[in-house]
């Protein structure tokens, strides 16, 4: 069994990252620069953007995080995005999700300019990502496929098994995995809750993409020998034996399944840390485009 490791993979391609923007900067291009919307003061949320943040520094960025109140009006939000949209200092930006109840999340990120849209949501870049046209991807299957390619898992004429149909994960992975690419080429299923007799097909599947967001759901009995796993699943479990009473489980009961895998990602340090990475690439293509 493999390990697919996402923390030191993703720690290799932001020194990559951060070498070409030294190189750009050296010429006149000026240095990329990222800005994160975060609405409310949700803790998962909060230690994700703060990564981000990290991550910027890291690899040379520029960034700027514009912190709104639960409270604030969906007007205001889509206020605060043109300002982004409009200020020539930023090259990408992300809008935090989720978005508190009151506010229409696809209204939000129909609002984020494409060519600044470096979480790869807006339906402009969604369709090109279809069309295999050049885009920004989704961070999180774009990192999926890093992992994949830079690990050789071999996928071509693979069966690549989906569980999940999310717009973020489940959907652009069931495309990007049967276009022509190097970690691509593969027959894929997409499930989803109204799936019947989902253990048969996840136990013919070579490679399973676990996005459901149900902790430990995919258990050894699901799943055949040799199989390659990514679990994008990561869910606070309350544990009293941990210092911070919780621990971080993904939707692959790892202890079980990692026994019977050839390629398996952690939860943390697997699909996480990767999906970070796969925004500062796609923030460095948006400055490139930009200059």
């Amino acid at each position: 069994m493999v390990l697919l490791d996402g923390k030191a993979t993703s720690a290799q391609i932001k020194d990559e990252i951060a070498i070409e923007v030294q190189k750009l900067t050296a010429i006149g291009i000026k240095t990329p620069h990222l800005a994160a919307i975060l609405v409310g003061s949700d803790g998962a949320s909060l230690t994700y953007v703060n990564a981000k943040v990290k991550a910027c520094a890291k690899a040379g960025f520029e960034s700027t995080l514009v912190k709104l109140p639960e409270e604030i009006s969906e007007n205001d939000l889509l206020n605060e995005i043109k300002k982004l949209n409009k200020n020539p200092e930023i090259d990408g930006f992300i809008v935090q999700l989720p978005l508190p109840k009151h506010i229409d999340e696809q209204k939000v990120l129909m609002a984020v300019n494409p060519d600044k849209d470096v979480d790869g949501f807006h339906p402009t870049n969604v369709g090109k990502m279809a069309l295999n046209l050049p885009t920004f991807l989704p961070a999180t299957p774009f990192g999926i496929l890093e992992l994949l390619k830079r690990y050789e898992v071999e996928t071509s004429g693979k069966h690549v098994v989906v569980i999940g149909r999310s717009h973020i994960v489940g959907s652009p992975m069931s495309i990007l995995m049967a276009q022509k690419r190097t970690a691509g080429n593969a027959t894929v299923t997409i499930t989803h809750s109204r799936t019947k007799n989902l253990k048969e097909i996840t136990r013919q599947a070579d490679i399973i993409v676990a996005a459901l967001g149900i902790p430990e759901f995919l258990t050894a009995d699901m799943v055949k020998d040799g199989v390659s796993v990514i679990d994008v699943g990561i869910t606070r479990i309350a544990d009293e034996s941990k210092k911070r009473g919780y621990r971080l489980a993904g939707d692959v009961h790892f202890e079980s399944v990692s026994k019977k895998s050839s390629f398996i990602t952690p939860v943390p340090g697997g699909v996480g840390p990767m999906t970070i990475a796969m925004l500062m690439k796609n923030t460095l293509q948006a400055a490139k485009n930009r200059s």
